[in-house]
């Protein structure tokens, strides 16, 4: 490999676009060819990662559809939706590609031989593409950026396949692409030295008061009520908000629960 090529078993060098330099020993490499015809090399690097610095900040992550993630310190991050951005953009080029399909089964021609259908094949695969790399680079940059500001991060471990049956709100929740962002968490808390925490799915973060424990019944806190107040010390909560600082002090439970019984065993 050179700086603007990569050499290939049987076919030498090709012209390459790297966008950071390699840093490590190439292992290997694997060649894929994307739906809008862009071939893309897989390099598979052996590298030492360098942990990242304890900086003492715990934070408790709420996932939502319409904002992202709500965390314990009472940031919101807004949810991109990419999908829907786009959505009318990918409808209209759906239906050309719809319309084009129909006049080469008219003509009886092959969907193969058909050039104008292949061409708009590629446009919207062009469209998913955009769509997959926008969200692509959104999930990374947070994920990172909240591996690096914090030592232990608590998550839910939300049923994803089970909610999207609900035909509903089974786009959105796709969109936001939850599972994916809870793996990118996972492995780059075990490459940077950090922990991630998932809650049981059936932890009541959101009818839970942070403030005394008090516990409220489903009829008492529907999903369509955002804030409510405790009846018990009437302390106020933003229902996001409460769920993630519960989210974070169950996952701080945890952890000193798994700590001392390490110690124990010890």
């Amino acid at each position: 490999m050179t700086d603007d090529t990569v050499k290939l078993p049987k076919i030498g060098h090709i012209i390459a676009k790297f966008p950071s330099k390699v840093n490590g020993l190439i292992k290997s490499a694997t060649i894929s060819r994307t739906p809008s015809g862009k071939y893309y090399v897989s390099l598979l690097v052996e590298t030492v990662v360098e942990p990242l610095s304890k900086i003492r900040s715990n934070i408790g992550i709420d996932l939502g559809l319409t904002d992202f993630i709500v965390l314990s310190d009472s940031t919101k991050v807004a949810n991109p939706k990419f999908l829907s951005k786009l959505q009318h953009k990918l409808a209209r080029e759906q239906k050309i590609l719809a319309k084009r399909r129909a006049v080469a089964k008219a003509d009886q021609r092959k969907l193969s031989d058909s050039r104008n259908y292949q061409k708009q094949k590629i446009k919207v695969a062009k469209v998913y593409e955009r769509i997959t790399n926008c969200r692509k680079d959104f999930l990374h940059k947070l994920s990172f950026n909240l591996i690096k500001n914090h030592d232990v991060i608590a998550i839910e471990d939300l049923n994803v396949k089970g909610m999207v049956k609900n035909k509903k709100l089974a786009k959105a929740i796709s969109d936001s692409s939850w599972s994916t962002f809870t793996t990118m968490l996972n492995y780059k808390a075990e490459w940077y030295g950090k922990k991630l925490v998932k809650i049981d799915r059936w932890y009541p973060s959101s009818k839970t008061c942070s403030g005394c424990g008090h516990l409220l019944t489903k009829a008492e806190l529907p999903l369509q009520v955002r804030s409510w107040n405790c009846p018990s010390c009437q302390q106020k909560h933003d229902r996001d908000i409460n769920a993630s600082i519960n989210i974070l002090n169950e996952g701080l439970r945890l952890v000193t629960i798994k700590t001392v019984g390490a110690t124990g065993l010890a």
